[in-house]
C-alpha cells in the first residue's frame, strides 16, 4: 500500500495526475487535507478536532479527506485510518516548485517529513509552476522513480525532495542529485482597505534565484533538469555547535 497526500487539496490536479500514475502498478489510497493548505510548514492541529471523510471521485473510491494539514494527514493515516503503515508516502504533486528556502514552508514537503519522523520512506514532489500544469511527465518520472526509493534502504530520516522542471518530457535534459540552494521568495505587502475601511494586507512575492549559485536544486531547475535533494528534519549546524563547547557562559 502506498500513501498519498499533499497540500493542495485532496481534488488538486497534481495528485489526481499521481494516483493515475501509481495505481497503474500497484494499490494505493489518498489521504489529503479537504482545502488547500499551502505553506502551512510542518503546522498540526491541536485545538480543533480532525474531521475524516471517505471520498470519491467520478463514482470511485479516492479516499479520506482531513480537515487538517498535510502532516496532520500522515499522521491520522498511519495512526488511524490505515491497517498497518504503508511502504512509502508520496506528497504532491504540488503546484510550484519546492527549492531552496521554501521547503521551510512546504506543506507538501512536510507532510514527507511527517512520514520519515515516523520511519517511512517518503518522497515529496513538485512541478516547478503555476500556471503550466501539466503534470504527466512528473506522475510518470515518480511512478517510475519511487521503486528505486525503496530498494535503496534510504537512512533513518531522510526525505527526498523531488522537483521537475514545468516542460513537455522531451526538454528534460536529465535527472540529477543537488544541494538545496538559496532561492528564496522576497515577499511584497499590497495594502488594501476593506468594505469596512479597515486596513489589511495581501501577500505576494517573486521567486529568487541567486545567479551567482550553480549546482543547486533551483539552477539545474531552471536549466530544466528534474533535481532530486535528500532532506533531514535534524537543523543542527554541527560545525557550528563544536565551536560553542569551546565557549565558557556564566550563569
Amino acid at each position: 500500500m502506498i500513501l498519498l497526500t499533499n497540500d493542495d487539496g485532496i481534488f488538486s490536479d497534481g495528485i489526481r495526475a499521481l494516483r493515475e500514475a501509481i495505481v497503474a502498478k500497484e494499490k494505493a489510497i489518498v489521504v489529503a487535507p479537504d482545502s488547500e493548505q499551502s505553506a502551512v510548514g510542518h503546522a498540526i492541529t491541536i485545538s480543533n478536532p480532525l474531521r475524516v471523510k471517505k471520498t470519491h471521485f467520478n463514482g470511485e473510491f479516492w479516499g479520506y479527506s482531513v480537515s487538517g494539514t498535510p502532516a496532520d494527514c500522515v499522521k491520522i493515516a498511519v495512526g488511524s485510518i490505515l491497517e498497518e503503515p504503508p511502504k512509502i508516502v508520496i506528497s504532491g504533486i504540488n503546484h510550484g516548485g519546492n527549492l531552496g528556502t521554501c521547503v521551510i514552508y512546504s506543506g507538501t514537503v512536510s507532510a514527507a517529513t511527517e512520514a520519515a519522523i515516523l520511519g517511512i520512506p517518503s518522497i515529496a514532489v513538485s512541478l516547478n509552476d503555476f500556471e503550466n500544469l501539466d503534470f504527466s511527465f512528473a506522475a510518470s518520472f515518480i511512478a517510475k522513480f519511487y521503486p528505486q526509493v525503496l530498494a535503496m534502504n534510504l537512512p533513518k530520516g531522510i526525505v527526498l525532495n523531488v522537483n521537475v522542471p514545468a516542460v513537455p518530457g522531451s526538454e528534460i535534459k536529465g535527472v540529477v542529485f543537488a544541494k538545496q540552494g538559496g532561492l528564496k521568495v522576497v515577499d511584497q505587502f499590497e495594502k488594501r482597505k476593506d468594505p469596512r475601511n479597515s486596513t489589511y494586507y495581501w501577500m505576494s512575492g517573486d521567486v529568487v534565484l541567486d545567479p551567482s549559485e550553480k549546482n543547486t536544486d533551483g539552477d539545474y531547475v531552471s536549466r530544466n533538469y528534474v533535481t532530486i535533494t535528500p532532506v533531514h528534519y535534524d537543523l543542527t549546524h554541527y560545525k557550528t555547535l563544536e565551536k560553542l563547547k569551546d565557549l565558557k557562559i556564566d550563569w
